[in-house]
């Protein structure tokens, strides 16, 4: 692995800025915010002890309300035998700034207490496309996605989310609406689709919790699904 300077449009700066995206969504993301990489401006590798440390300067986007802003970030990846989640730190200026409150509320209301329970599959379809109403539920599905693809990324890996194979609304609990998810995740350095079935949590007070996740068998003859970021 490069150690020192890091070129920002190479493989290992974009992989580490990817793992601060994932860490950001698992934050702050909820199905009217989702954060993105828009660019690398500058970073650093070196190895400290048993870690590999970068350190980076970032533009992060919000891809619903096209907020940008600018952040510094710093990542630990544990090196050794047994992959454990790298660990990171950020802090960011102007990228929370759009006010999600109204949206956020109206969704967990009209959710709340239906007697009509949502679903869909195949998010968006094989032409890229969804139906308007399904747009924060594969916000949901991506933010949920991002405590897979942070737990699960090393300095070898580059995930995104590809599709909301299908999800399933399941009756409140506890004031939060609870989801079955179905995911796939691209895996762009071995073009791996990796399917995850997720439990997921949500309320405007609470946040996207993931209570529970389950790997699926591999898929030898899936195709890789239409890609879409907002």
């Amino acid at each position: 692995m490069t150690t020192g300077v890091l070129n920002p449009s190479h493989y290992p700066a974009r992989r580490a800025a990817t793992v601060v995206q994932h860490y950001l969504n698992t934050c702050y993301g909820s199905p009217y915010r989702w954060i993105f990489l828009s660019k690398v401006h500058s970073g650093s590798a070196e190895d400290v002890a048993e870690m590999r440390k970068y350190q980076l300067e970032l533009t992060m986007q919000e891809t619903i309300s096209n907020v940008s802003g600018q952040c510094s970030a710093e990542l630990l990846f544990p090196r050794g035998e047994g992959q454990s989640a790298p660990q990171v730190q950020a802090s960011c200026e102007g990228l929370l700034q759009s006010n999600t409150t109204a949206q956020e509320e109206a969704f967990y209301q009209q959710h709340r207490a239906s007697n009509n329970m949502v679903s869909g599959n195949d998010i968006p379809d094989s032409y890229g496309l969804m139906e308007p109403g399904m747009k924060p539920f594969w916000h949901l599905g991506g933010v949920a996605s991002s405590f897979i693809m942070l737990r699960e990324s090393n300095e070898s890996t580059l995930y995104n989310m590809a599709q909301v194979a299908n999800f399933t609304q399941l009756e409140t609990e506890k004031d939060q609406l609870r989801f079955n998810y179905h995911v796939l995740l691209h895996e762009m350095i071995s073009q791996e689709i990796i399917h995850w079935k997720l439990l997921v949590t949500w309320s405007p007070e609470q946040g996207v919790q993931v209570l529970q996740t389950e790997l699926q068998p591999k898929c030898h003859d899936c195709e890789a699904p239409p890609n879409t970021t907002n």
